[in-house]
């Protein structure tokens, strides 16, 4: 039975799927034909994917002239059967090429992967260490390639929201990011990269800019996309306060480019006012220089970002310190006075509070509690690291908004929340419990690589054999659970050893079991791919399996000689040698007439059986009754030649001793002796022609 694939959905659609052929949701009717003499029949069997078939059979009854007419309490149905296509899962799962795309894309990288840990295997004296020093780097190659898979990237830090002046709905819509894009990179940030363990701020406002669209529908993301729409109609947009607090959000959660852009929207910077409000636009003008100047922990900033970038601690401490006394002396400035805007002198108060890392003005900047860690860790602590009470902090700035995250609601409004904080945490049972909860089995099966890339309890949890599970671990199950997803249609399957042949345990057996399942009698080039699968993974007895059903099914419907090649590839001697059997049946009523033409006929596959096949007196006798006729034929065409009679005689004692060859002991079926002679006598004559 195949699985239901992609919680509900699958791969690609279906040319009979309810909704592609009726459009209605209506389930598609199929009509066959049938003579099964016997009451009538329900069966319900699994289609590809999630289609389930049920058929009706309606009893066959035969009248006394042996004539068939079928049973059936509707007229309409008096001559055929039903086979009605119901599609299981919600209506509005429809299957997306995307998801295709995405299982062949991952599938390369997967095996490469593991192809590299079982060279370091082999390279470590079969050791089930992999904690070298570079493989995380694999790991981190690995999840780089499959990140770019799952979308493109949304841009370089603080670029969440395009302020250009234009509506950007259609741009959003386009590359709105996914949370499988979002959850991967946060695994690859604690799970995998250890050289960003060093600037972890920085590294979150990154993912932040990124994902913060889908962490929940009320997001800062959400609140400035409202206010650039406002932003279009306003000439003097410091006098609205959204625009203030616009500013203060993007400053808070490290999108400084955003931040500067909105404070040179400032009104003060028009022609016609800039000469009445010079000082407030000096005041406007060193806020945006110094958060343009903002020391940042991190290797180097993407060209045109704002701040400064340093990558040794001692320098990026003393440059903090720097920087923070210049913002704390603004703030203390006696230009303030001057301002008379007192809009203007609130908002970039309020900002230089959050440069300050005010806890107050942190919290009232931000709507999502993961916006609110990111602020803390940017201007309260720029020098956390992973391992020093990250999730500590995490659970306060929850509480701080609000949310225990213990009740229903919390987990409508936030579905990501538990997981989340679970990477924080750290706690990798958890990661793995909301990801198979949250997930279709494709990113579990790929996640374990990440998860267990430099922590060795990650793998001990991971990799252990469970008992429960049939002696299985959590990843192989992982990979099986997956495995079943591609296997459940026929634009997959052929993905689906490439996850199998990595299971220890179980992946062989469920391997064999889905290539001998395939249809492969129905197509040659289905058979082909099966076949080279089994070359692939060495499954010889598998590959000689699907060469005999192959070969068994063209002789069965008539094509004797694709059934002939086929079966000789599975080195079947048995069933060749019951063709041979089956050819000379063909030609047991006689040797002469129709009989004669039906055994030239049959020339070209008595050569294609060849004659290494001792087992068959069939195929032996049929091929040295070939050697005698032709030597026969050679006679004739000499003496039509007029050629020496040396050679003529020479020919005809040849042929005397393929005669006698056939009338050896169990080379001749007994039945053929005299049809033979008479055969032998006739062509003889034939072949001496008028005296």
């Amino acid at each position: 039975m195949q699985m239901p694939s992609f919680n509900g959905g699958d791969f690609v659609p279906y040319a009979n799927s309810p909704v592609s052929a009726g459009g209605d949701g209506a389930p598609v009717v199929h009509t066959v034909h049938h003579s099964m003499a016997s009451t009538p029949r329900v069966l319900v069997s699994w289609g590809p994917g999630n289609t389930l078939r049920l058929s009706y059979l309606p009893q066959v009854v035969r009248d006394g002239d042996d004539d068939m007419k079928i049973s059936s309490s509707r007229e309409g149905d008096a001559a055929n059967g039903q086979v009605v296509e119901v599609k299981l899962g919600k209506k509005d799962d429809q299957p997306l090429a995307e998801k295709r795309a995405l299982a062949y894309s991952s599938a390369q990288a997967f095996a490469l992967l593991q192809n590299q840990k079982q060279q370091m295997l082999q390279s470590d004296g079969g050791s089930s260490r992999t904690g070298t020093f570079d493989w995380w780097q694999a790991v981190l190659e690995y999840s780089q390639i499959i990140s770019a898979t799952l979308g493109p990237a949304s841009g370089p830090p603080g670029s969440a929201t395009d302020f250009s002046g234009f509506p950007t709905k259609e741009l959003q819509a386009s590359t709105k990011p996914t949370t499988v894009k979002a959850i991967w990179d946060l695994v690859e940030i604690f799970y995998v990269d250890k050289n960003g363990a060093s600037w972890l701020p920085e590294r979150l406002v990154e993912w932040l800019a990124s994902y913060d669209a889908v962490l929940s529908s009320n997001t800062l993301h959400t609140k400035l996309t409202k206010l650039q729409q406002r932003l279009v109609n306003l000439r003097f947009p410091e006098e609205e306060k959204e625009y203030w607090d616009g500013v203060a959000s993007a400053l808070a959660v490290g999108w400084l480019d955003i931040a500067v852009y909105l404070l040179r929207m400032h009104g003060s910077y028009q022609h016609d006012q800039i000469d009445n409000r010079n000082v407030e636009n000096g005041l406007v003008e060193t806020v945006a220089v110094l958060i343009s100047k903002m020391p940042r922990l991190r290797p180097s900033l993407p060209a045109g970002a704002p701040g400064q970038a340093f990558d040794f601690k001692p320098e990026f401490s003393k440059a903090w310190e720097k920087w923070r006394s210049q913002v704390a002396k603004l703030d203390g400035s006696t230009y303030w006075g001057e301002c008379n805007n007192i809009t203007t002198q609130k908002g970039l108060k309020k900002l230089l509070k959050v440069l300050l890392g005010s806890i107050e003005d942190l919290l009232l900047s931000t709507t999502h509690w993961m916006e609110l860690l990111v602020a803390h860790l940017l201007h309260v602590q720029p020098f956390s690291k992973v391992s020093e009470g990250l999730a500590g902090y995490a659970v306060k700035c929850v509480e701080s908004k609000g949310d225990s995250g213990m009740n229903e609601s919390t987990s409508a409004n936030d579905p990501l929340q538990e997981l989340t904080l679970a990477i924080l945490s750290d706690d990798t049972e958890v990661v793995v419990a909301e990801c198979t909860r949250l997930f279709d089995p494709w990113l579990m099966a790929h996640l374990m690589e990440l998860l267990t890339a430099k922590s060795k309890y990650a793998q001990s949890i991971l990799r252990e054999e469970r008992y429960a599970l049939g002696g299985i671990s959590l990843e192989e199950l992982n990979r099986l659970s997956y495995a079943q997803v591609l296997c459940s249609h026929q634009l997959t399957w052929q993905l689906a050893p490439v996850y199998l042949s990595f299971c220890p345990r179980q992946g062989l057996g469920i391997l064999e079991t889905l290539l001998l399942k395939q249809p492969v009698s129905t197509s040659d080039r289905l058979a082909l791919k099966v076949l080279e699968v089994c070359r692939l993974y060495d499954l010889g007895t598998v590959a000689t399996t699907v060469n005999r059903i192959v070969g068994v099914h063209h002789w069965k419907h008539g094509r004797k000689g694709a059934g002939i090649a086929w079966l000789q590839r599975a080195q079947d001697d048995r069933r060749l040698a019951a063709v041979a059997d089956e050819l000379l049946e063909s030609v047991s009523l006689g040797m002469s007439g129709s009989q004669m033409e039906t055994l030239q006929e049959l020339e070209g596959l008595v050569d294609l059986l060849g004659s290494e096949l001792h087992s068959s007196q069939g195929l032996t006798f049929l091929h040295r009754y070939k050697d005698f006729k032709t030597g026969l034929q050679i006679i004739k065409k000499l003496r039509k030649q007029e050629t020496d009679q040396q050679k003529i005689a020479e020919q005809g004692r040849q042929a005397a001793d393929f005669l006698l060859q056939l009338l050896k002991p169990q080379v001749t079926p007994q039945r053929f002796w005299l049809p033979l002679l008479r055969d032998a006598v006739a062509r003889a004559l034939t072949c001496q022609g008028p005296r």
